[in-house]
């Protein structure tokens, strides 16, 4: 009887030894949303096949000026909700700056609200208000100081774009957008819609002919400058040459898509490492080779209006009406002075 159960006990001993053991979880599979339109097997060394479209956050009204942080969020910019957001790659929100562009009783849908942002020294952020007309530094801990406010003693219609060149000079543009009747509207104190370039404390207008400066962007070699232009008569991108006291000259149209039919203009862009453009333009962000073939188009399902370099510098977040999304890319993003 002591032999049988002993036997027993090690026949259970060793099954329960022997059970399975519950296999590993994988990680979920990423979810795309929207499309990628491969017009040139170029596009290929820049967007691999595999690649998909992610959308990270949405519900907000009208998304802007993306800019990676060094603690691992992304802040963009909410034209129409005034609103400053972070948002983390899992897709945590958060608010930074409530009525970020300036106090205002404008009508729901005006672009009242804070634009693009850039990095700036000391780990500041340079920010364009379109309600107060003017760029702001904000510091570690969100005061506001005003950076650039007017020309020649006249306020800047509603600072819209900004990057920073190589050599410390500011560019901006400055199309009429925060005022409510833009060109005719009585606040407007400039009579054209400029490119400014802010440097040793000198602000000189470097362009001055374009109908709506809006996006901003130098090619890796920074002797090129291109300005997207959102007019919809006249729907282009334009190339301009820097010259070496940082005036730009010989304006050419890079690319002109006024003939597109698709929803959304000419908007925010950046350059890759390789000198390939990433424009916002109608139904999606446009991808150019540096002579201006459009390679192809990435399509997240809304207009997008801006997009910036992240992360690993290989991955392109885009903001696109209520939503943010991002794209890993094979190519690593130029880039900016200050990180």
């Amino acid at each position: 009887m002591k032999a049988l159960l002993a036997l027993s006990a090690a026949v259970l001993l060793g099954g329960c030894s022997s059970a399975p053991k519950p296999e590993a979880t994988a990680a979920p599979v990423p979810k795309g949303v929207g499309s990628i339109v491969r017009l040139d097997p170029a596009l290929d060394a820049l967007i691999p096949k595999d690649a998909i479209i992610e959308k990270v956050g949405g519900g907000f009204q009208f998304t802007e000026g993306p800019l990676w942080r060094p603690d691992g969020h992304l802040w963009f910019s909410d034209v129409t909700g005034n609103v400053v957001r972070s948002i983390t790659p899992d897709g945590q929100v958060q608010v930074l700056i409530d009525k970020a562009g300036g106090e205002t009783n404008a009508p729901p849908g005006s672009f009242i609200g804070p634009n693009a942002m850039i990095a700036d020294k000391d780990g500041y952020v340079l920010l364009c208000q379109h309600t107060n007309r003017r760029i702001v530094r904000l510091d570690k801990d969100m005061k506001q100081t005003v950076y650039l406010d007017k020309f020649e003693g006249k306020k800047f219609n509603s600072p819209n774009d900004l990057l920073y060149k190589s050599d410390g000079a500011l560019y901006f543009t400055d199309p009429p957008y925060g005022l409510l009747k833009q060109d005719d509207d009585p606040a407007k104190e400039l009579k054209f819609n400029g490119v400014f370039r802010y440097a040793n404390g000198k602000l000189t207008a470097v362009i001055r002919d374009l109908t709506r400066p809006n996006g901003i962007a130098f090619s890796p070699d920074e002797k090129t400058l291109y300005i997207s232009n959102s007019d919809e008569k006249h729907k282009v991108w334009m190339k301009y040459d820097v010259n070496p006291n940082g005036t730009v000259s010989n304006g050419k149209v890079f690319a002109d898509v006024t003939a597109g039919t698709e929803p959304g203009l000419p908007d925010g862009m950046k350059v890759d490492s390789l000198g390939n453009l990433y424009g916002s333009g109608p139904g999606g962000l446009w991808v150019f080779s540096p002579d201006g073939k459009h390679l192809g188009t990435i399509k997240p399902g809304e207009t997008p209006a801006n997009c910036g370099w992240a992360d690993d510098g290989k991955t392109l977040y885009i903001t696109a009406t209520t939503g943010v999304y991002r794209i890993h890319l094979a190519v690593a993003g130029e880039k900016p002075l200050y990180q």
